[in-house]
């Protein structure tokens, strides 16, 4: 048997901490799961002399399409087990940073499994729509016949959102003080919600300002940032009455801090800065002959 192999280039991005690989669709992934169960490894994964570790939170997979009057990229994210995340805050960040690059503009779209996302580039700040929250049931989705709000769950008391996925966000008044990694996986997995759900704790800093906690579905632990988890965050904090209707939040995830608004009309938006860290080349395995 042999197994045929070549080479194709990546590039490692990363917002507020929250890193991936970047490849371009050009490049073709016959078995993408693998290849993100491969370079996405903590321990083995991709690496580079400027990287500060190994792997990354997921593989973005891109396409850009370079229409003068309307250049976008489609987007599709998988994540370190090999499974498909339908929307990435920080992911359609980067995807914003890396087509804006590469057609030479400041305005692009990004096209996810959850729709269109308009994002606006300046310099390292990229702004991008992340659509309207939603709590009813139906969109989480929740086995459960209304809103879950402010519920006790395993040891957390959490309100469920979909901010493109979904996320039981805890208020608590120190997220340092919590074990994420004992207290999220009963909450990640329980019965009421049949796709599973991201875990993310949120600390009241300020008026209009939050620390956050997120442990992902598909990471299976917790990330340095997190943007849908962020926007998470600011809806629930909304919902609860904790701050000013429409107010800008500021948000703090170990990796850095991102602004959310929630507008009059519900949609919301993520602001943060991405950086380029490395350009690398990997091996992909072609095909394998008998």
């Amino acid at each position: 048997m042999t197994t045929l192999k070549s080479t194709i280039p990546i590039k490692k991005y990363q917002g507020t901490g929250n890193d991936f690989v970047v490849v371009d669709e050009a490049h073709s992934i016959a078995d993408r799961p693998s290849f993100a169960v491969q370079y996405c490894d903590r321990q083995t994964g991709v690496t580079h002399e400027s990287a500060s570790q190994a792997g990354a939170d997921g593989v973005l997979f891109l396409e850009l399409d370079r229409s003068p009057n309307s250049p976008r990229v489609l987007m599709t994210l998988v994540q370190p087990d090999g499974s498909l995340a339908p929307m990435c805050g920080n992911g359609a960040r980067i995807a914003a940073a890396w087509g804006a690059d590469q057609a030479e503009v400041s305005n692009i779209v990004i096209d996810t499994p959850v729709g269109a996302r308009r994002a606006v580039v300046d310099d390292d700040t990229i702004k991008v729509e992340m659509g309207v929250p939603r709590f009813s049931p139906s969109a989480i989705p929740l086995d459960y016949d209304k809103p879950l709000i402010d519920t006790s769950l395993g040891e957390l008391s959490v309100t469920s959102v979909n901010t493109g996925v979904p996320h039981a966000v805890a208020i608590v008044s120190d997220v340092d003080a919590i074990d994420l990694e004992a207290v999220a996986p009963p909450v990640r997995h329980a019965e009421c919600f049949p796709r599973g759900t991201n875990v993310t704790l949120a600390e009241q800093t300020g008026p209009c300002s939050f620390a956050q906690r997120t442990y992902e579905r598909g990471v299976e632990g917790e990330t340095r940032s997190c943007g849908t988890g962020a926007v998470a965050v600011a809806a629930v904090a909304h919902r609860l009455q904790r701050i000013d209707s429409h107010a800008t939040v500021s948000v703090s995830p170990p990796g850095g801090s991102l602004e959310v608004t929630v507008q009059e009309t519900g949609q919301a938006t993520l602001a943060g800065p991405v950086s380029h860290e490395f350009t690398t080349n990997v091996e992909k395995v072609e095909s394998t002959i008998e």
